[in-house]
């Protein structure tokens, strides 16, 4: 009786060690992909944590984003107006906390978005749809270099213009292009975090 208590004892005892040997190896798991968190989608680190999300980069996002409701909503006025919003703020960001690389990678994305954001400030809803097109590229270049604190949604829509994506906070589809027209055209082709 006393070796079966004993026996019974050892396998607990083993039991235990097997168990915290696994959620301790589990643990460390966990904590490699959490450091793996400040690497952007392409897998090249930027100089920035994730912790220290840049402030600039992500007012242009909110900017995006209005401009993008703006269009969803298919309300020409708000849109030209978060256009406006938008060129400030792609105007007023700081690429200096970034590799040189970055920095001139950024820059390119830059104006090319700025100058897009300044036709949707003065165009039709059409025309502003054609330049979101492009801008949608270039949004989600930036932030494939300065990361961002919000999971992000690519959504695709296969058809306007032989297929256009966008960014967006949600996973619910609401078809920046086509607006009221076809709401719900579309799908989730990737999600960003």
């Amino acid at each position: 009786m006393k070796n079966l208590r004993m026996s019974i004892v050892a396998m607990l005892l083993l039991t235990v060690s097997l168990s915290y040997a696994q959620d301790k190896k589990k643990m460390e798991h966990d904590h490699s992909k959490m450091e793996m968190g400040d690497m952007n989608m392409d897998g090249k680190h930027a100089q920035m944590g994730m912790k220290d999300v840049d402030a600039k980069a992500e007012v242009i996002l909110s900017d995006y984003f209005d401009l993008k409701d703006a269009l969803v909503a298919d309300d020409t006025k708000k849109a030209a107006q978060a256009g406006t919003k938008l060129v400030a703020s792609l105007k007023a960001f700081d690429a200096t906390n970034y590799s040189k690389e970055n920095q001139t990678e950024l820059a390119d994305i830059l104006e090319d978005a700025t100058e897009h954001a300044e036709h949707i400030a003065k165009s039709a809803m059409d025309h502003q749809r054609e330049h979101f097109k492009t801008l949608s590229k270039d949004i989600t270049d930036l932030v494939a270099i300065t990361g961002t604190k919000n999971t992000l949604y690519e959504q695709f829509c296969p058809m306007y213009d032989k297929g256009s994506a966008w960014l967006s906070t949600s996973d619910e589809v609401r078809n920046p292009y086509y607006g009221s027209k076809m709401l719900k055209c579309g799908k989730v082709q990737k999600e960003i975090n």
